[in-house]
């Protein structure tokens, strides 16, 4: 590391979110002296794109971790699970996009706009991991209008795009509607029934409880993030969308509150675009209008009527940016601002 510029590694590089991520630190300008691209062995032979560099992509077990100063996981769960521990034992801090560290006890589970002051106390295993990308936009919201009055209990709809579920699944929706379209048969892969001009709602396993496991990361992530008890019930369905997720959200808080501050409290986070009626026009905001941008777009803001303190309203974000790239990104930015030299952050 020079004075000013680290040594990064993207593991999962080639996949949705690592290549976002990629996109991302070039956009920003991340200080960076070296920055290596690693993804599994089907990809080797592969490049990648960094701004206007071209990285080859390297074997996980070919990078000098003790060389690395950050390295952003952007693999599966079974990749961080598996080499987590060597990477951080030899002094390189990871953030994890994955779902594996989220809730350990140990692992601050960070979002810039809202929790940033967790990250003051460090690191105590090395880890840093970003959440899931549908409770970041869903946390960021709850945060700014918890400031009217305590939120006691949210429902929410998810409305999730295909690239959430990885580069395989955008493929499948893809073929899926070519098929359809011009007469033939499809058979599932990725999903368990067919997504193409269809809805699934479940995502990721499902409970004997029925709840799903995403809706179940979903519900104990914000409680981890906010340090509330709020109760969060969820409802997760996948959509033929390539990209951007969309969510409703019925919030219930302990007092009385004004639609005007509701307005004054979002629009005071950075990060969040409030796009409604309130202008006068009959204005939202969908996941196609979001592609390719940073902010959480809300819109569709009304009271609820059917409950006592009630708010209704819509959520849309590109996840594969701000609920994810960007978030990571973020918090590397973050714990370099607080300790340039990461000790803070690296595994004693």
């Amino acid at each position: 590391m020079t004075r000013n510029n680290y040594n990064v590694t993207i593991v999962g590089a080639t996949g949705n979110a690592g290549m976002s991520t990629l996109q991302v630190l070039a956009e920003r300008n991340f200080p960076i002296n070296n920055i290596f691209a690693v993804a599994s062995e089907k990809s080797m032979g592969k490049n990648v794109s960094f701004g206007d560099k071209t990285l080859k992509i390297q074997r996980l077990s070919d990078v000098d971790f003790s060389n690395i100063d950050i390295a952003i996981f952007c693999a599966g769960s079974g990749v961080s699970r598996k080499n987590a521990a060597a990477v951080t034992s030899v002094g390189c801090v990871i953030i994890d996009k994955t779902s594996y560290f989220r809730l350990a006890p140990k692992v601050p589970l960070i979002i810039p706009e809202v929790n940033i002051d967790a990250l003051q106390k460090g690191a105590p295993l090395g880890i840093v991991s970003t959440p899931n990308c549908v409770a970041i936009p869903l946390a960021m919201t709850l945060k700014a209008l918890s400031a009217l009055a305590p939120v006691r209990r949210i429902v929410a709809s998810t409305y999730q795009a295909v690239s959430g579920a990885g580069r395989r699944a955008v493929e499948e929706l893809y073929s899926q509607a070519k098929v359809i379209v011009s007469g033939g048969n499809i058979q599932p892969n990725i999903f368990a029934k067919q997504i193409a001009f269809n809805v699934i709602p479940a995502i990721g396993d499902l409970y004997k409880s029925g709840i799903s496991e995403e809706e179940d990361k979903i519900s104990c992530e914000i409680c981890k993030i906010l340090k509330s008890n709020i109760k969060v019930a969820v409802t997760c369905v996948r959509v033929p969308v390539f990209i951007g997720h969309g969510m409703s959200v019925a919030c219930e808080f302990a007092k009385p509150f004004s639609e005007e501050k509701v307005y004054e409290a979002l629009e005071n986070v950075d990060g969040i675009v409030v796009v409604d009626r309130k202008d006068g026009s009959d204005t939202f905001v969908t996941p196609l209008d979001a592609q390719g941008d940073n902010a959480v777009y809300v819109s569709r803001i009304r009271k609820d009527t059917t409950v006592k303190n009630g708010l209704l309203y819509w959520i849309v974000t590109d996840n594969l940016r701000k609920g994810a790239a960007l978030n990571s990104v973020q918090i590397a930015e973050a714990m370099i601002s607080i300790d340039r030299q990461l000790k803070r952050f690296k595994k004693p």
